[in-house]
């Protein structure tokens, strides 16, 4: 068994006040993300930091920033999520609890705060979650407005059970890591999943999951608003549908049954609604990039990167 350094402690136990930081990586989103910033400060627990990893300089708008009053800042990185969320690891060394957040991802007021709450009062946990009260990524996304109003209604309501359920992996939207973990074992987001990821999450919390409990607290909430602007294309998406499964399948951080799972419900759902797809989805596109990785696979070419160098 590991043995690994605790967080800090006081002479009656845990210290009342963990250092708390939000990560946030984003590429070509910038309408959205100065949209959502602004929200952040209505948290009754302020943040310790914010950190906005971008790609270029163009994915933020710094007057937005420069007038919020929130510690906010901003570092760069190459393109590709898992990148941006690695150089936002090394950013945070003080950081008891890293919180990532998607950039279209609204929270009730109380969020932060509660999830010092779980951090403090259950030490075998290293991955937390929020219950998502509306996820956009399954429809054409949720204007701001309308999570705004959603967020007002879960405010003001008796709230979902604040008990704590164990999942399998964290929803990667919003992900709350013990960073003393990540910190001793030297975890960091798998690289060789390029762009925007697709599983990384799972790959993630499953490595986590070695050193305490993955869990989804109802007492977090939040609104996915699923924008699609600066999303992965539709036949590099359909690639990465099954080359990341089987990647994940080949490291041993995703099960058998979990991949397939993924693999079978993704394909099928290009295959059926390709003659009628949805306006807001690819599905030809989808189609063709499971059809792409099929054929890689055959030739022992299928690898997650290979989107890369699709057109």
């Amino acid at each position: 068994m590991i043995e690994l350094p605790n967080d800090h402690w006081c002479a009656n136990g845990y210290a009342p006040r963990l250092n708390l930081a939000i990560g946030i990586a984003t590429t070509g989103r910038r309408d959205i993300l100065q949209a959502v910033l602004p929200y952040l400060a209505a948290q009754t627990r302020a943040p310790d930091a914010i950190v906005i990893c971008v790609a270029a300089d163009t994915d933020i708008d710094k007057s937005t920033v420069l007038r919020l009053d929130l510690p906010i800042r901003i570092i760069k990185a190459e393109r590709g999520l898992c990148r941006q969320r690695n150089a936002i690891i090394s950013s945070v060394p003080d950081a008891d609890v890293l919180l990532f957040l998607d950039d279209d991802f609204l929270l009730t007021p109380n969020y932060l705060m509660e999830v010092e709450r779980v951090f403090l009062d259950a030490p075998d946990v290293v991955v937390c979650t929020g219950t998502v009260e509306a996820d956009g990524i399954t429809g054409p996304g949720i204007p701001v407005s309308e999570g705004v109003r959603i967020i007002d209604v879960a405010s003001r309501g008796p709230g979902s059970s604040p008990s704590m359920m164990p999942i399998y992996n964290a929803y990667g939207c919003n992900m709350a890591l013990r960073m003393r973990i990540v910190r001793h074992v030297g975890l960091k987001f798998d690289e060789n999943l390029p762009l925007y990821g697709w599983l990384e999450d799972v790959d993630f919390s499953r490595q986590m999951a070695r050193f305490g409990k993955i869990v989804r607290s109802g007492a977090l909430r939040g609104v996915h608003l699923g924008t699609k602007r600066g999303r992965t294309s539709g036949i590099k998406l359909g690639y990465s549908q099954i080359a990341n499964p089987l990647y994940l399948m080949r490291k041993r951080t995703m099960s058998a049954r979990h991949a397939g799972v993924q693999i079978f419900r993704n394909v099928v759902a290009n295959l059926v609604k390709a003659a009628q797809p949805e306006s807001w989805v690819d599905r030809r596109g989808r189609l063709r990039g499971n059809l792409r990785a099929f054929v890689d696979l055959l030739r022992g070419r299928l690898a997650p990167q290979n989107i890369l160098t699709l057109e």
